[in-house]
């Protein structure tokens, strides 16, 4: 009987029925204390003295003097003024102390990467609300013994670089040593095996260790663990990979939307995963999927992280994507459901009004749950049609749908054709596909979604092209870019120097290809 299993899933469901700070407290009452918290923490820092934090939270209202008094911050911004110094080694710029750790993160549509910091408090709050998520499987029936299974967690390389004065890597690196003892037994690969920087290696070490472990819930991008578990199959002849892991029951996936995946993700098993979705990025734990029926997350208001919201219009944002001066901004309390927004967070780090570049919309304001959009540089609109990655997400899902094919990996551009402008499609399907087909249904489907699209699409788009090739040149192509496995994903729209690097990449590794119309 498993006892111990048993312990854990009590321990689980009594937690769950405990009703959360976020269901007892006004959810702007709870955002504005967390706001206190960070401005009291920092106020003897050298950019809470410029801005005067003390003087703020003596205000009778300090989220508006918050607003009023700190400019917004962009990466470059913050970091030419603010984080250089951090980098340096110098404490007390941003928050309290020495910066130990570094985040490398370049997102999709950075060549260089960025220098994120994370404090002690970020590590903290981002192991507080991964324990809530773990709570949260209390909402759903899962028996005893799975609660006894391992967890797959496939991931950057958990080895941090040391550079003098502090340590940087991958998120999962720096958050790998605050692991809590009772979990280091179900935590798989292990440490040996998540500290190796060769991907095709870890890949290779993670196939051989398969037969021996007996997993749960794996973690972590859709299109890398869909590669892990096909080399699983393949290398024993397997049916499916329920024929290893009987007991796999929960895929929780994070950082790009998993609908294009389900399709392909699915022909590998032999009964449904729950699935659950996760935003942790650099900046820290933003939302998690709390409930089941939902396939939004809910906002973590309430530890560490103070958010904004700008709404995601011409208004705000130029047709680059870059946020213009002195933008709307707007409070938990004043959003409303189903309009886009990008958003802005302050955290236990020592970002301030920080735009992390991502865009979302709140699907349920009762809830405060959202779903990631899409990125503010990672949207086209060459002229005027506002296609956001939803948009795109959906239209190949369409696709996948109505010619029940897999599409593993796609991307868009914008090019100018004809005196006017046209879009350019490249899809990664294996088994083949009409390219021509493709780009027809493809354009029905936006038409149907977007109407700012089909309007554009009478005048200024002239015509929408396809290319169909492998997913292997995808892959390829992120390896060259040094952005293979762990968390790299491949941009959904390709702009400016990206897309001709991928054209280059094509035109010299794809034989037989037909001229570039680019």
């Amino acid at each position: 009987m498993p006892v111990f299993g048993s312990i854990i899933k009590s321990a689980i469901e009594l937690r769950g029925k405990v009703p959360t700070r976020i269901t007892k407290f006004n959810p702007y009452r709870a955002q504005k204390r967390t706001l206190k918290k960070l401005l009291r923490k920092a106020q003897l820092t050298a950019f809470g003295e410029q801005y005067n934090f003390s003087d703020l939270l003596r205000e009778k209202d300090p989220v508006k003097a918050f607003q009023k008094t700190v400019p917004v911050h962009d990466y470059n911004s913050i970091f030419k003024n603010w984080w250089y110094r951090t980098l340096n080694g110098e404490p007390y710029v941003c928050w309290p102390g020495h910066i130990k750790y570094f985040a490398l993160s370049s997102g999709t549509s950075e060549a260089s990467s960025k220098y994120i910091p994370v404090t002690n408090d970020m590590l903290k709050a981002i192991q507080k609300t991964s324990v809530r998520q773990i709570f949260s499987l209390g909402q759903y029936d899962f028996p005893n013994e799975f609660f006894e299974k391992g967890i797959l967690m496939l991931g950057g390389s958990t080895h941090l670089q040391y550079n003098g004065t502090y340590y940087e890597g991958d998120l999962s690196g720096i958050t790998a040593g605050g692991l809590p003892f009772w979990f280091q037994h179900y935590y798989k690969p292990g440490k040996r095996i998540s500290k190796e920087r060769d991907w095709q290696t870890k890949l290779d070490e993670i196939v051989k260790k398969a037969p021996e472990w007996d997993i749960g819930i794996i973690v972590g991008v859709p299109a890398w663990l869909q590669i892990l578990l096909e080399k699983i199959i393949e290398t024993y002849h397997l049916k499916t990979i329920h024929d290893i892991w009987p007991n796999l029951s929960i895929f929780v996936h994070g950082g790009v939307a998993f609908t294009p995946y389900i399709k392909g993700f699915e022909r590998l098993l032999a009964h449904p995963l729950t699935y659950l979705e996760t935003y942790l990025a650099s900046e820290g734990f933003i939302a998690y999927q709390s409930r089941p029926n939902t396939s939004s997350m809910q906002l973590v208001l309430n530890n560490g992280i103070f958010f904004e919201f700008v709404p995601f219009n011409e208004s705000n944002f130029d047709d680059s994507g870059n946020m213009l001066a002195n933008p709307q901004v707007i409070s938990i309390k004043d959003i409303e459901e189903n309009k886009e927004y990008a958003l802005l967070l302050s955290n236990c780090s020592g970002a301030w009004r920080y735009q992390i570049g991502d865009t979302i919309k709140f699907t349920s304001k009762e809830h405060y749950e959202i779903i990631i959009t899409g990125r503010t540089k990672h949207f086209l609109s060459i002229c005027g049609e506002h296609l956001s990655v939803e948009n795109l997400n959906r239209a190949v899902h369409m696709l996948e749908e109505e010619y029940n094919i897999e599409v593993r990996e796609f991307a868009v551009a914008g090019i100018r054709h004809k005196s006017m402008f046209a879009h350019k499609w490249y899809f990664g399907i294996d088994n083949g596909f009409d390219p021509q087909l493709a780009a027809r249904k493809i354009d029905e489907y936006l038409k149907l979604l977007n109407d700012d699209y089909r309007v554009e699409r009478l005048e200024a788009i002239r015509d929408v092209f396809a290319e169909v090739l492998p997913s292997s040149y995808f892959y390829n192509w992120m390896r060259q870019q040094g952005k293979e496995g762990g968390s790299f994903k491949f941009p959904r729209v390709l702009k400016h120097a990206m897309f001709k690097q991928w054209e280059e990449f094509l035109k010299n590794n794809v034989p037989n290809r037909e001229n570039s119309i680019i």
